[in-house]
């Protein structure tokens, strides 16, 4: 292993490699509240670029942003039954609003007890709810489409950075209808939304699909999701949008009077992405050295390291890379300015080029004094940084490499996805015809950690509901086997239901998940 890479890679252990990104990208570390992050300012410049991005392509379709409050009344959450049931083990209770100093130890204040508790949000369909009740009176005020990004607390009990913290960064949108079909195109076109983001911006390729009854959001008619493969197979639900009928209008009064003069209930939709998006680029794309970013996202495109000696020439290097990095800032990729960053501390070169490759920067250019005086422009791609053990760089005439640079940004966001695709296509089996080869192909729950790359399985199903589902469930869960979704492309392998041996009416995703 190269001195610079990391110190574990993939196929030793995976979980490990995750963690040794995660710190040595500098992207987060843990804080002192138990399952919290901190998001160093390398991750949250990538969070600032994937929050850019879909808050403009949110905008597109017609939502406006807004911001409600991070406390939820507990009536408000006990209105709504199911919902409830299904975020009461990770939900975060306020119930004083003061400490007091008693025996020398600060303490709630006995007295300053809440006359109601209020939940720290955990998603914000009832708060959200009760607005709209009061802001929907008639059909001329529908449809209300509206997206707040925010912060949302949910009490996890095993926490992994990025991917399942007690306090984590997303955006959730909330819209309400006259109609289920109105409500219905909203819910999709909002998963597909998520889909083109994931698959353009993040170079992650995704299968986009309903989730089974069991695994629907608690309060939801339908549920759909987009489900990433990681590099252990493993999948990644990177985004969610829900149906919800007209559950939270009944329970929040959401009421309005059509075109009949009739009072109706509201259908309603919610849906959501959160910093769990960075966790699977990560996964999608990092390889022993670290991470690679798709230029996308990208907080600096291209970081330019002047190769200085402490001699005369130094001066001619840093006027040269002063120079480039005008010009290439001056240029435009994926539809705004370049981010490229001239690199000046006062560390040794090779140690600044490794640190911005353990960081995933899509071009990394190294400016000596020959470069200088020649006119050349030295470069490594990140997402192609080796030949075997070495490192490959190339050369090319300055004015060849800024006229070139928009396509060869371009050219590396295209090749991560391509990559990505052909591992996600190479990895559906869907030559598993019974739950005997199922289990034999996953092997025992325990060695689920670490363990070694299995994909996803592709089988058809009878879309059984109820206890004939939940035993379904159950016999999956014993392999650590979820459902992921019914893929949207509406094809079926087999004409058999793979558990119940019935008529097959779609296909199902299944495996290991995040």
């Amino acid at each position: 292993m190269s001195q610079h890479a990391l110190s574990v890679t993939r196929e030793q252990n995976f979980p490990e490699w995750y963690q040794a990104v995660v710190r040595d990208a500098d992207l987060a570390e843990t804080s002192p509240v138990r399952g919290c992050m901190i998001i160093k300012p390398w991750g949250y410049g990538i969070w600032e670029r994937v929050q850019k991005g879909l808050d403009e392509r949110i905008k597109e379709t017609g939502h406006e942003n807004c911001y409600f409050p991070i406390f939820i009344p507990m009536s408000f959450i006990a209105k709504e039954a199911e919902h409830v049931e299904g975020f009461a083990k990770e939900m975060a209770v306020v119930t004083h609003h003061r400490l007091k100093n008693i025996d020398g130890k600060l303490v709630p204040d006995p007295e300053a007890e809440l006359q109601e508790p209020l939940i720290v949000r955990p998603t914000s369909e009832t708060i959200i709810g009760d607005a709209f009740q009061r802001w929907v009176k008639s059909y001329r005020d529908l449809p209300i489409l509206i997206n707040q990004w925010a912060n949302v607390v949910r009490w996890e009990m095993r926490t992994r950075m990025f991917l399942r913290t007690a306090e984590f960064l997303w955006q959730e949108g909330h819209t309400a209808h006259a109609d289920k079909a109105d409500a219905m195109a909203e819910t999709l076109r909002m998963l597909e939304v998520y889909r083109s983001f994931a698959e353009d911006v993040l170079a992650m390729p995704v299968v986009a699909g309903e989730k089974p009854e069991n695994e629907r959001f608690p309060g939801a008619d339908n549920t759909y999701s987009i489900e990433a493969m990681m590099q252990d197979g493993k999948a990644l639900q990177a985004g969610t949008s829900h149906y919800l009928g007209t559950h939270f209008a009944q329970a929040q009064n959401i009421r309005f009077q059509n075109e009949a003069g009739e009072l109706a209930l509201c259908h309603t939709t919610s849906w959501g992405v959160s910093t769990r998006l960075i966790g699977g680029v990560i996964m999608t794309h990092g390889d022993d050295d670290g991470l690679r970013l798709p230029p996308a996202i990208a907080p600096k495109q291209i970081v330019i390291v002047p190769m200085l000696r402490d001699k005369p020439e130094d001066a001619a290097v840093v006027e040269f890379c002063t120079g480039l990095a005008a010009e290439l800032n001056a240029k435009t990729a994926f539809g705004e300015p370049i981010r490229a960053h001239i690199d000046s501390r006062k560390i040794k070169s090779a140690d600044k080029r490794w640190d911005w490759v353990r960081r995933g920067a899509p071009l990394i250019l190294e400016i000596g004094p020959r470069d200088a005086s020649g006119g050349n422009v030295t470069f490594t791609r990140r997402d192609r940084l080796r030949d075997g053990p070495k490192v490959k760089s190339h050369a090319l005439p300055r004015a060849e490499f800024v006229a070139g640079v928009e396509a060869l940004l371009r050219e590396i966001q295209n090749a991560l996805y391509t990559d990505a695709k052909k591992r996600l296509d190479a990895n559906i089996r869907s030559d598993i015809k019974s739950f005997d080869e199922l289990a034999t192909y996953f092997g025992p729950a325990e060695e689920d950690e670490g363990g070694a790359f299995k994909g996803w399985v592709r089988v058809s199903w009878s879309r059984p509901t109820g206890p004939a589902l939940e035993q379904i469930a159950d016999k999956l869960k014993a392999l650590k086997l979820t459902i992921r979704n019914t893929p949207l492309d509406g094809k079926t392998t087999d004409a058999a239901c793979f558990f119940t041996g019935g008529a097959a009416v779609e296909d199902i995703i299944i495996s290991r998940a995040y």
